[in-house]
């Protein structure tokens, strides 16, 4: 039926009464008895007006009853006098009715589906963080063992088991801390204190810290071309230096003996963007999507052994979000892998004065 409003039915139901009541009149004054002709006029009108103010109370009513009963349950909010559902016979309450119905059964799948999703990442989670604490634990757990079992007082090994030790404890603390850093970045807690600095310059101080590591891997950590004069860009450089950080150092951790680790600067209007590219194994496609998630490792027998939390690039991404800013990933398997992430040029020079608060002072 086109038309669903309860009203232009009501009125065309009374008008088919009131044309069958006509005709009946017609019959019985031809056949029957003659009538008197306002009779015949006066009774199909009265009827169907009869019929109409009938139907339009009971319908309403039920319509009101049975249809409040369906809004209370799929709209949110107490319902009250003010916002109260009042349902009149001139809307188009069927189609009304069947749009918030079907709105509110994709908002219940969508809901659904994401409770789910977070039931499962939770359960992930929860497992990927047990994983990686009990290898610390059991590791530590193990020595303290041995040394009570008499190990303490062999003078040959009693250090070298406290030492161990001491390093299980130290991957302990750094899975906590990084734990701590990235649920207080997820809440907005971790204060940023954004300062012209030069990107340049702070490239080159990881470089150096690197050095020594990249050098027993024979890999080679360089500039894209040699860039002259500063880029100055806005952040918080202990944050994108922790970045920095971890994308070099996974370039190394992960990459081929012999093999290079190249970043490049692009300066795209007042976007400086940032490419860090290695020429190692590369990654399959289907990792892609959930690389920078918590504790997600690609392979992991070999990886969990490496010594990181598993939270790098998770962080990673959250430091680059919360500078408003996006970090994505690029990868062919047997050629290598890019991350790339942007920052903000700085509008002011390197040198300007800031209070301890980030504001400029002029």
């Amino acid at each position: 039926m086109k038309n669903t409003k309860p009203l232009y039915l009501l009125i065309n139901g009374s008008a088919l009464i009131g044309l069958i009541a006509l005709i009946s009149m017609v019959l019985i004054h031809f056949i029957v008895l003659p009538l008197p002709i306002w009779i015949i006029i006066v009774m199909p009108v009265l009827m169907a007006s009869i019929v109409f103010f009938i139907f339009y109370y009971f319908i309403a009513i039920f319509l009101n009853e049975r249809l409040k009963l369906i809004y209370r349950s799929i709209r949110k909010g107490k319902t009250t006098k003010e916002n109260g559902i009042k349902i009149k016979l001139s809307d188009d309450v069927i189609s009304d009715i069947e749009k918030e119905t079907r709105e509110w059964s994709e908002s219940r799948t969508n809901e659904i589906s994401k409770l789910k999703e977070q039931e499962e990442f939770r359960r992930e989670f929860l497992g990927n963080l047990a994983h990686e604490l009990k290898t610390p634990v059991f590791s530590i757990q193990g020595y303290v063992l041995t040394l009570l079992d008499g190990a303490l007082e062999d003078e040959n090994v009693n250090r070298v088991f406290l030492e161990r030790a001491s390093k299980a404890t130290d991957r302990m603390a750094r899975i906590l801390d990084d734990l701590d850093q990235i649920t207080r970045l997820e809440v907005d807690d971790l204060k940023l204190e954004f300062r012209p600095f030069d990107i340049h310059e702070l490239i080159q101080e990881v470089f150096d810290s690197f050095e020594i590591i990249a050098s027993e891997k024979n890999i080679q950590l360089s500039f894209s071309k040699d860039y002259h004069a500063s880029i100055i860009v806005s952040g918080d450089r202990g944050k994108i230096g922790q970045v920095l950080t971890n994308l070099i150092g996974n370039s190394i951790f992960y990459g081929n003996n012999g093999g290079r680790t190249v970043v490049r600067l692009y300066e795209v209007d007042e976007i400086v963007s940032i490419d860090v590219s290695d020429n190692g194994p590369g990654i399959e496609d289907q990792y892609l999507p959930r690389l920078f998630e918590r504790f997600y490792r690609i392979e992991k027998s070999r990886n969990r052994n490496d010594g990181g939390s598993g939270l790098g690039l998770a962080i990673v991404k959250h430091i680059v979000e919360s500078h408003n800013q996006s970090i994505s990933v690029r990868s062919t398997v047997g050629l290598g892998s890019t991350f790339s992430f942007t920052l903000d040029k700085s509008i002011v020079g390197i040198n300007a004065l800031y209070s301890s608060r980030g504001i400029q002072i002029k």
